[in-house]
């Protein structure tokens, strides 16, 4: 099998099963059907099915999946059986929150630098959130910081106007995997990965979906009064 062929929509519902197996867990469950997995997912039986089957077969026909070895599957499918170690750029408003996000760890994901153009003026109130010191370096440094922590993955939370500096820098540092939250393309050397996270472009996504809900509704509305009045215009001969 040949990883690049798996559809990312199956990526990112691995992730899901990641994450509803760890529920299951917790309730006690060991041991869960594709169709308990499913429901807990908001997807089919069928669909977890045909996602597993691109890495192998799981489980035992006609008794499921036992719930903590299929976590560990998964999570080693999805390259969650190693330590991430991450660097972000630009601690605003954003980059705070995630320097603070708990759950990091949870995954695996270890944030072990952080960089901002002017450190002084954000050292205090992040560390102060934090509730201890905390080390934020300028961005010149990320070369060195970059090759003694092992960092694999950047994240960028820099205005739009300076991503494309930032990215440069990381590529250069030798950081392969990129998470972008700046509202705007950037562009890496073949070899490199950048995934975007526009959150204007899931609120577009999500109000088209309101809009034509709304438009479908008004439509069987205006359909179901015009048999109404069709119906009463024969009946009153």
């Amino acid at each position: 099998m040949k990883f690049l062929k798996v559809p990312e929509a199956t990526i990112r519902r691995l992730s899901r099963y990641s994450r509803c197996l760890e529920n299951l867990i917790r309730k006690g469950e060991k041991v869960v059907s594709s169709a308990q997995l499913a429901a807990h997912c908001g997807v089919n039986a069928a669909q977890v099915r045909k996602d597993l089957a691109y890495f192998g077969e799981f489980g035992i026909r006609g008794v499921g999946y036992f719930a903590t070895e299929l976590l560990q599957d998964v999570k080693r499918i999805l390259g969650l059986n190693k330590e991430w170690r991450m660097a972000i750029v630009g601690i605003g408003n954003l980059g705070s929150a995630l320097l603070l996000y708990k759950d990091f760890l949870k995954q695996n994901y270890k944030i072990v630098a952080a960089f901002d153009i002017d450190p002084s003026s954000v050292v205090g109130r992040v560390s102060e959130k934090l509730g201890k010191p905390i080390e934020i370096l300028h961005p010149d440094r990320m070369k060195e910081v970059v090759l003694e922590r092992n960092v694999e993955v950047g994240i960028i939370t820099t205005p739009p106007s300076e991503a494309q500096v930032v990215a440069d820098q990381m590529v250069e540092a030798g950081i392969r995997g990129i998470l972008n939250f700046a509202p705007t393309q950037i562009h890496v050397p073949d070899g490199f990965i950048v995934k975007n996270v526009f959150f204007t472009t899931v609120l577009d996504n999500l109000a088209y979906l309101l809009s034509s809900s709304r438009a479908i509704t008004k439509t069987i509305g205006d359909a179901r009064n015009r048999s109404a009045e069709e119906t009463g215009k024969e009946l009153g001969g």
